[in-house]
């Protein structure tokens, strides 16, 4: 493991403590300000201006379902044991 190591400065002064104060203030406000940006940019309702924008967003939400239901159907034929599903036996007539 790597070791983290903290830049410790030495303060003489109440002045050199209150300086360090207000850049922090200042670092933590640009930070609020970029992280307010950012996460209004993830909630933008994003508009389908066209027909064709509409279509090819209806054909790939259905083939994501389609793939998802494959894909959990595969998961359930092979490893239906693990979510409570039995296997079956076949009845041998002898």
């Amino acid at each position: 493991m790597t070791s983290v190591k903290k830049l410790m400065r030495e303060y003489r002064t109440l002045d050199e403590i209150r300086e360090r104060k207000d850049e922090l203030l200042d670092e933590l406000r640009q930070d609020n300000t970029k992280m307010s940006t950012m996460w209004n940019q993830v909630f933008l309702k994003r508009e389908n201006n066209t027909k064709t924008d509409y279509i090819a967003s209806i054909v790939t939400n259905g083939i994501v379902a389609f793939d998802t239901f494959m894909l959990i159907r595969k998961l359930m034929k092979g490893y239906g044991i693990l979510f409570g599903k039995k296997k079956k036996q076949k009845k041998s007539f002898l």
